[in-house]
C-alpha cells in the first residue's frame, strides 16, 4: 500500500486531499497541530474502510516536525499543505504577523522536505508544495502572504534542477481561493462561500499528481 503525509490535513484542502488519496488506496499520515481536528478526519476516512493515522505536528518547530518523520517509517508522497494567511495593507502587518506568515509558509515548507527526504529518496516518490496562485502574482493587500508563496515556487523550482537527475520529484501546485476554514477571522474575501470547495480541488490535484513539474488549477 503506497503511503502519503499531508501537512495541514485538519481541514480544509488537506482534509480533502486526506479523503482522496485515502479513498484511492493510499495509507494517509495526517500531520497538523490540532489533534481534534486530524482525528475526525481520521475518523471520516476509517468509517470509509480507508488507512489514516495521526501525527502531531508544527511545521513552524524544528523539534516537532524531526519528531513527525520518525513516526513515519515509509514514506512514498509528502504534500506540503500547511499554510497561514495575514491579510491588509503592508503598513498594517505586526512582527508577530510577519513571522508566523513566514515561519509557517517558507521554513515549514522547508523543514518538512528536508525530514520527508531520505523518505522520499528511498521509495523513489515524489513531493507537491501547495503554493497558490499568490506564488505566481502580486495581489493587493496580500504583500507578505504573496512573499512566502514566492518563496516556496523560487523553492520548489531550484530543488527541481537540483534532482533533475534524481528519481524522485518535486511538484508546484497553484490554485486559487476556495471555502474552506483558511478565510475565518478574515474580511479579506468578502463571501469565501462563493469560492469552489476544496474537495474539487483535490480531486484535480489527484487526477494531475504524474509527477509534472507543475499542477495548475487556476492561473
Amino acid at each position: 500500500m503506497p503511503t502519503i503525509a499531508i501537512t495541514g490535513a485538519g481541514s480544509g484542502l488537506g482534509a480533502a486531499l486526506a479523503k482522496k488519496y485515502a479513498a484511492n488506496g493510499y495509507q494517509v499520515f495526517l500531520l497538523g497541530r490540532n489533534g481534534e481536528k486530524l482525528h475526525v478526519v481520521q475518523h471520516a476516512i476509517l468509517t470509509q474502510g480507508g488507512h489514516a493515522e495521526v501525527v502531531l505536528c508544527d511545521v513552524s518547530e524544528f523539534a516537532s516536525v524531526s519528531i513527525a518523520f520518525q513516526q513515519i517509517g515509509k514514506l512514498d508522497v509528502l504534500i506540503n499543505n500547511a499554510g497561514i494567511g495575514k491579510f491588509g495593507p503592508v503598513e498594517e502587518y505586526t512582527l508577530e504577523d510577519i513571522e508566523k506568515t513566514l515561519d509557517t509558509n517558507i521554513k515549514g515548507g522547508i523543514l518538512t522536505v528536508q525530514y520527508a527526504l531520505p523518505l522520499i529518496r528511498k521509495s523513489k516518490g515524489r513531493i507537491l508544495n501547495i503554493i497558490s496562485t499568490a506564488g505566481l502574482r502580486g495581489k493587493v493587500n496580500e504583500s507578505v502572504y504573496c512573499a512566502s508563496k514566492f518563496a516556496m515556487r523560487g523553492f520548489t523550482e531550484s530543488l527541481q534542477k537540483e534532482w533533475e537527475h534524481e528519481p524522485i520529484s518535486i511538484t508546484a501546485v497553484y490554485m486559487g481561493g476556495m471555502n474552506t476554514p483558511f478565510w475565518k477571522n478574515s474580511d479579506h474575501v468578502e463571501d469565501p462561500s462563493q469560492l469552489k470547495g476544496p474537495e474539487i480541488v483535490a480531486e484535480q490535484i489527484f487526477n494531475a499528481d504524474d509527477r509534472r513539474k507543475e499542477i495548475l488549477i487556476d492561473r
